[in-house]
């Protein structure tokens, strides 16, 4: 990374030792629960399985252990490596290199929890069971499904999420491979410059920035290169917007508007031709419109997966019934109809929130909440959707954008403004939250 000596000027000593407090204050400020090191573990018999070992599962297995006493904790997931998710828009724009976004699994399992390392297959909640890919059937008490969500490449026409990286294919989610084949494509477009088509789907995605922090630093990384004159950028939303909260959104809409990025709104992309370099949008009166590109970036239409989606877990009607979402409350993320059963992260089909800044104030309320249930209580902790997104606008400089549920802004850094982009809040994101990160999934944070 580099930036002028203006811009490390603007971090002050001060500052940067106050960096510790904004650690704990950022991507999920707010939470008054207790420390799980500073009560009394609570002594119960109860089974309980939790499916899922990203963010989510990992910070509630850990946060489980230390404040029940005598419980028998379950952790189901085939998944052996662990993925610093938040770092692929790192690696995907030559910030990062791509091993620092991997881990083991086991690192984060503490002793006393059972590993199933198999993929759920099946939920059979008016039994209380879980079916794994082996058969193998698990009876619990209590269940807590963190399973994240499903990549579904396949609603896009000719879209192989194996050839990411050639041929101007880019996408960010996949994997931290796929994030690095996307930056070697991105450095190859800026190289010479040309046409870059960037894409959002109308499905909830996680990392919903993710999209427009592409869109910026690719903006950023051909202005570099001295390219950015011959290109041509422009962003595809399926939807009316190109982020949910207004304010953000206008913020956005301005900045692409200087940089001369426009928007078409409502240009769902539904097929891909990899080879000859095509992308294929469809329009609000079904009209097909086809574009050549030499850069393209694909956030995929994403959804629950099918053990969810096919279960009676799944919202039945609604808004979030296509996809198969978990039906849970947004407030206290507890199941509207097995009050046994929780959500949290991606698969929550709630109206804001598939962010690792979601997952951190939410898994202490959530494990709050279970115990609640376990002793007999109603659920008292209110979720309000905390949301954050370190928005990149460019190498060195980034937004900080937090909000909840209704769209309100909830600013929590000390000297972060979250419509001023700054060197502090790309420092948060380059420096400060990885570490944040691996405190939640250890459940100290």
């Amino acid at each position: 990374m580099s930036h002028s000596k203006e811009q490390q000027a603007q971090l002050s000593r001060r500052n940067f030792l106050a960096a510790g407090t904004a650690l704990t204050l950022a991507a999920g400020s707010g939470v008054s629960l207790t420390s799980p090191s500073a009560q009394a573990a609570i002594k119960t018999k109860v089974h309980i399985v939790v499916v899922g070992s990203g963010l989510a599962g990992l910070g509630m297995v850990n946060r489980l252990r230390k404040q029940l006493d005598g419980a028998k904790i379950t952790l189901v997931d085939a998944k052996k490596v662990h993925h610093y998710q938040p770092g692929f828009t790192l690696v995907a724009t030559g910030i990062w290199p791509m091993d620092k976004v991997s881990d083991t699994n086991q690192e984060f399992i503490p002793a006393g929890v059972d590993w199933i390392q198999e993929m759920a297959r099946e939920f059979k909640p008016d039994t209380n069971q879980v079916i794994t890919e082996s058969g193998q059937v698990l009876q619990y008490d209590y269940l807590v499904v963190a399973t994240g969500l499903h990549l579904d490449f396949a609603q896009i026409d000719g879209l192989d999420a194996q050839r990411i990286g050639s041929n101007g294919l880019a996408s960010v989610y996949p994997s931290p491979e796929k994030a690095l084949a996307s930056w070697q494509a991105m450095e190859k477009f800026c190289k010479t410059g040309g046409k870059a088509l960037m894409t959002l789907p109308a499905t909830p995605i996680k990392c919903a920035g993710a999209p427009l922090k592409m869109t910026f630093m690719l903006a950023n990384r051909a202005e570099q290169a001295g390219t950015l004159a011959n290109s041509q950028i422009d962003f595809h939303s399926a939807i009316t917007s190109v982020f949910s909260v207004p304010v953000i959104n206008q913020e956005v809409l301005d900045r692409w508007d200087n940089i001369g990025i426009p928007v078409h709104y409502q240009s769902k992309l539904v097929a891909v031709d990899i080879d000859a370099q095509r992308a294929t949008f469809e329009k609000t009166d079904g009209s097909l419109v086809t574009e050549d590109y030499d850069f393209l970036h694909v956030p995929p239409p994403m959804r629950a997966p099918d053990a969810v989606k096919n279960s009676p877990l799944a919202w039945q009607e609604g808004p979030n019934a296509a996809g198969g979402w978990l039906d849970v409350s947004p407030e206290t993320l507890q199941h509207k109809r097995y009050k046994n059963v929780f959500g949290v992260g991606d698969i929550n089909g709630t109206p804001k929130g598939k962010t690792a800044a979601t997952v951190k104030k939410s898994v202490p309320l959530v494990v709050e909440n279970l115990i609640s249930v376990i002793t007999g209580k109603e659920p008292t902790q209110i979720f309000d959707g905390y949301t954050s997104c370190p928005l990149l606008v460019r190498e060195g400089s980034a937004l900080l954008v937090e909000f909840d549920y209704q769209n309100n802004l909830t600013p929590s850094v000390p000297f972060v403004q979250p419509l001023q982009d700054s060197y502090f809040a790309w420092l948060l994101k380059y420096r400060l939250f990885k570490p944040s990160y691996m405190a939640v999934a250890k459940g100290r944070l």
